[in-house]
């Protein structure tokens, strides 16, 4: 079938028109899924992980204390009449520190001196009696039996001449003990005891701080244990921040305490000052940097639903995917965690609790805000 030239040129233009008008669909229905694809993209505020050593430099409150602290008290149970040292004074090995009521101490040497002056007496007879009896046996006067007898009855006086020596010793003692004396050079940090006040044998009255070397003494949280000694510990009083001191751990607890759950812990002050006194309050910097690299992300990039610490990161698609870390130590301000991340990637840092894996998202930065 045959068109003529009119009728050719008609259908040319029906067929453009056509085109044109799929051609402009096709672009309109492109536009519209664009423009949906962008509307579900929700937008992030992402930021890249960091690399940082494992550092393991931590500050703890500190206090000075002395090396040697003696609690001391009365060997005897009394009343005390007297008190001659104050909190804080100063003492040589062997002043007297407090007193108590000396009578009846006095009294028991008495008996013991009595005690022993009977059996002095006693001894002095059976001595007497054996060397006559002695005397008669080589004589035939006497039997063995009579001889055995009299032995015995002065050797038992002897041993109760020896009882009431030791007795006399134990009343001289006591006495003595009634007097409560220093044990070495120091300062008196504590008294717990007032004239009139009955005590008990061994209860604590004084608390001597001995002169020599002064302590930080730290309380340190289990985690940091296996630390405590692995790098350099400095000093520094609250009192003066300018001034740093070395030092190097002496003692550590080996259980924690029951209450808080951390374990006591000594350093040794390597180079003391008179600046540094009794009961100050100072700060001491552990430093044991590891050698592990781990990666520092905020705290709030966390997510963790029961499952362990996680990251949401940004696919190459754009899309969300579920990192998991693991967390090292938390920092004030950043977590410091290992696992499958690189200072390249895009974690998101906010929203964490309200997004999904595989969602499309926009990202953004703080620079781009």
């Amino acid at each position: 079938m045959t068109h003529s030239p009119a009728q050719a040129c008609s259908l040319r233009v029906l067929a453009l028109a056509a085109l044109a008008a799929a051609l402009a669909l096709s672009a309109c229905g492109k536009h519209e899924e664009e423009k949906s694809d962008a509307l579900s993209e929700r937008p992030v505020l992402v930021t890249q992980p960091r690399v940082a050593a494992q550092s393991q430099s931590r500050d703890f409150a500190a206090t000075i204390r002395p090396r040697v602290e003696s609690d001391l008290g009365f060997r005897v149970t009394g009343k005390v009449v007297k008190r001659f040292v104050q909190t804080g004074q100063k003492v040589k090995a062997g002043d007297s520190l407090a007193a108590l009521d000396e009578n009846d101490f006095r009294l028991q040497r008495e008996q013991a001196e009595a005690e022993l002056a009977a059996a002095k007496m006693v001894v002095a007879q059976a001595l007497g009696d054996e060397k006559r009896a002695l005397a008669l046996r080589k004589n035939g006067w006497t039997t063995d039996a009579t001889l055995d007898r009299i032995r015995a009855t002065a050797q038992e006086a002897r041993g109760r001449q020896q009882r009431a020596e030791r007795a006399l010793e134990l009343a001289r003692n006591s006495l003595d003990y009634a007097t409560l004396k220093a044990d070495g050079d120091g300062v008196v940090t504590q008294t717990l005891v007032e004239p009139g006040q009955v005590v008990g044998a061994g209860q604590t009255a004084i608390r001597l701080a001995h002169s020599g070397d002064l302590e930080a003494a730290v309380s340190l949280p289990e985690d940091f244990v296996p630390y405590a000694d692995k790098g350099a510990a400095t000093l520094t009083l609250w009192s003066d921040r300018n001034k740093v001191y070395h030092a190097r751990l002496r003692e550590l607890s080996p259980s924690a305490d029951v209450a808080t759950r951390t374990f006591a812990a000594r350093y040794s002050i390597l180079d003391s000052d008179p600046k540094l006194a009794l009961g100050m309050s100072a700060t001491l910097s552990i430093a044991a940097a590891g050698h592990e690299s781990v990666m520092s992300v905020p705290l709030s990039a966390l997510y963790n639903q029961g499952g362990g610490p996680s990251v949401w990161k940004v696919g190459a698609d754009g899309r969300l995917e579920l990192a998991p870390v693991t967390l090292v130590r938390l920092n004030s301000d950043a977590a410091l965690v290992t696992g499958p991340l690189t200072p390249s990637d895009q974690i998101v840092m906010l929203g964490v609790h309200k997004l999904e894996a595989g969602r499309k998202v926009r990202v953004l930065t703080r620079e781009t805000l």
